[in-house]
């Protein structure tokens, strides 16, 4: 092996001849603005003794034994990184103190690394290329979070192969569910030209450990598989590939049918069969990594096996025959249908769980973190843990879909750590049951130059890759180190900013859909409240379907009793939410119907309890609002005011969710609010005539 300074000239040279044009620009981009676009890789100057220790270790330069564009990339974030620590411009810095040293094989491996610190060399090392970026990242997020360089000591495994985010994003740039503005993905300038946020894109996902990106709509558009996208799709694939990220493609099921003339997409008919399999091969050719298809099959009216009476495994085990061991099929369990009556949250344990041991290898099931769409809280899907001869794979969503969207602040972090850390009574947490799988995340990414429309929405991209990577994370930790390194080391500001962002999500959960309760946002743009719409042509697609109040209660019977929801879960955690009056209450009324005088367990009536709700969840956004504007001094003024601003909105919706539902509650059990329980500003008949058309991501 070479060593010493002569390595790294021999390092640079070899550097220029091997990185694409567009890579070299990031050594020497200059610093931007505090407008949110570098995220939690700002490397703002260290201070102290912090900067005093690594000024005095200086471990630089960067060796590289032999360079790729994998290796030259982690050189380059290495280079950028401690420059920004140390406060210098530029990103080409020389020391003459220590050094760090990528020593990693060449290609596969499964990303672990070790970093090591001896004899003023810090060493980063692993079982490929990949490795020794994931290491740099790491190394750079200690010496950000103020380690000492000469006592790291790291190692580091992902806790799951496939860690991936899913975008709703349209061919025409629109993006379903999306907050921050258009897509990322401009496909009317590609292939021709890449630009450069797409790179920075992937520096992003890699410094938290994403490996894979689905770049379309799972209502997806069958352009994706033409010869004419095919060009698109390797420009993009070419640029994420140094960084270790893997393209997939969400594929329509019709293709055969909508582009290859056929008059059936019937996966059993060899026609079928053979045309997906020409198209596998003509991806591969232009995207030798290319990972594979996502596919939302028979549901919410998308074409799929059922149409011809096949089973989702046989539609499933069609594609994955034509990917072959090149690539997987993750397939997506997301399922219910206006033709069957029982509970919508039965339908997808129902339909998938009889075919556990009938999926390829090559096939993994996309399973939501609960069984019915994302709401701001749920009881862990029955399904994992219920088809261990299944691969399973968990779905978040970044985007704040029923959470406020992206201009209010909720912290997902405690939501996805309740889910993983859930036993499902199998033997297993859903963490445990996903390991051999991954987690997929659909994306809160627009074309804001923020990139996720609120600032603090960028923690829910930061938190998703750092849980897919480690589960056993603690919210907390990632909340303070993400803070951190997106805002300020400052002590003072992360003794008040943590506690408020670890209990953001709940608030929301109080002040929309306390006490269990769910779906009752506003129909089609699902902004704000609508308890009161009862009359839509599907019974699930209503509010008035999931809260069931009535002059007698309120609540949906998933007992024995009723649905029998409940049923789907193992016998020891199905106990658990069996008896109303010893349960935890934020699943009440997920599971149970009740009058509205029922006894909770703070003594308070079922009623007085879901005011105090409302209204916990409204003060703890005052008070989330009062704490940020203590943070002046501590902020840049244009995050700072950016902020305040969506802090001022979330107040306002608080305080109308809490008002509209209070009104509509009212209107039905005819009972006074408790004492001192303000009154809602307006009558229901107000709230019932809001409307909203330009509501985004519809």
């Amino acid at each position: 092996m070479m060593s010493g300074r002569g390595l790294v000239n021999r390092a640079r040279r070899l550097g220029a001849a091997l990185l694409p044009a567009w890579l070299t620009l990031l050594v020497a981009a200059p610093a931007g603005a505090e407008d949110g676009y570098d995220l939690w890789l700002r490397h703002a100057p260290l201070e102290g003794a912090a900067r005093a220790r690594l000024a005095a270790f200086d471990p630089r330069p960067v060796l590289v034994p032999e360079e790729s564009p994998t290796l030259a990339a982690a050189r380059a974030e290495l280079e950028q990184g401690l420059a920004g620590l140390l406060g210098e411009q530029g990103g080409n810095g020389g020391g003459t103190g220590g050094e760090i040293l990528l020593d990693c094989g060449g290609a596969g491996g499964d990303g672990r690394f070790t970093i090591t610190a001896a004899r003023r060399t810090i060493r980063i090392a692993g079982t490929g290329e990949l490795s020794c970026l994931y290491g740099s990242y790491a190394l750079l997020r200690e010496l950000s979070l103020g380690a000492d360089p000469s006592s790291i000591d790291i190692a580091s495994v992902p806790a799951m192969p496939l860690r991936m985010l899913n975008h709703w994003d349209n061919p025409d740039g629109h993006v379903e569910r999306g907050y921050a503005g258009r897509s990322l993905f401009y496909w009317w300038r590609l292939p021709g030209h890449v630009d450069r946020r797409m790179v920075d894109y992937a520096r992003a996902n890699a410094s938290i450990g994403i490996n894979a990106v689905a770049v379309n709509n799972v209502n997806a558009s069958p352009l994706f598989l033409t010869p004419r996208y095919l060009p698109k799709l390797r420009a993009l694939a070419d640029a994420w590939r140094p960084y270790g990220i893997r393209l997939f493609l969400s594929a329509r099921f019709s293709a055969p049918r909508d582009l290859g003339g056929l008059d059936t997409a019937d996966p059993l008919d060899p026609r079928v069969a053979q045309w997906w399999r020409a198209k596998a091969d003509a991806i591969y050719a232009e995207i030798p990594d290319f990972g594979g298809f996502l596919v939302k099959a028979n549901s919410e009216g998308q074409p799929g096996p059922q149409d011809y009476g096949r089973s989702h495994a046989e539609g499933a085990n069609m594609l994955a025959s034509a990917l072959g061991n090149r690539g997987t099929v993750i397939w997506r369990a997301f399922v219910y249908s206006a033709e069957d009556e029982s509970d919508r949250a039965k339908q997808a344990y129902a339909e998938f769980v009889p075919l556990d041991g009938q999926f390829a290898e090559n096939v993994i099931l996309q399973v939501k973190n609960g069984p019915v769409d994302f709401q701001p809280r749920e009881p862990f899907h029955p399904i994992f843990g219920a088809m261990p001869k299944t691969r399973l794979m968990l779905e978040a969503q970044l985007t704040k879909e029923y959470l406020g969207f992206a201009t209010h602040l909720a912290f997902l972090a405690p939501l996805w750590e309740e889910v993983l850390d859930a036993d499902t009574g199998h033997g297993a947490s859903v963490a445990e049951v996903i390991a051999p799988a991954g987690m997929a995340g659909v994306a809160n990414t627009g074309s804001d130059r923020n990139w996720t429309g609120g600032h603090f929405d960028q923690a829910n991209w930061y938190a998703f890759g750092r849980l897919a990577w480690d589960p056993g994370l603690a919210s907390e930790s990632i909340a303070r180190e993400w803070a951190a390194l997106t805002f300020t080391r400052d002590p003072a500001f992360l003794a008040d900013m943590v506690p408020p962002l670890l209990g953001s999500r709940q608030a929301v959960v109080d002040y929309m859909t306390p006490l269990g309760l769910a779906h009752l946002m506003g129909t089609g743009h699902h902004y704000g409240p609508a308890p009161w719409v009862c009359d839509l042509a599907r019974p699930e697609w209503n509010p008035c379907y999931y809260h069931r109040a009535d002059a007698a209660g309120i609540g949906f019977e998933r007992t024995a009793t009723g649905s029998d929801a409940l049923a789907q879960y193992a016998p020891e955690v199905a106990a658990q939410w069996r008896d109303p009056s010893a349960m935890d209450e934020d699943y009440l009324l997920w599971f149970h119907h009740l009058p509205w005088d029922f006894e909770t367990r703070s003594g308070r009536t079922l009623w007085a309890e879901l005011v105090y709700r409302y209204d916990r969840g409204l003060a703890a956004v005052d008070a989330m609002a009062a704490t940020w504007a203590g943070q002046r001094a501590s902020v840049d003024p244009e995050r700072f005011r950016h902020v305040a601003d969506f802090l001022a909105v979330q107040q306002r919706e608080a305080r109308w969710w809490r008002d509209a539902s209070l009104a509509y509650w009212q209107s039905l059990n005819g009972l006074d609010l408790p004492p001192g329980a303000p009154a809602p500003q307006f009558p229901l008949a107000h709230y019932r005539a809001l409307a909203f058309p330009e509501a985004p991501g519809q």
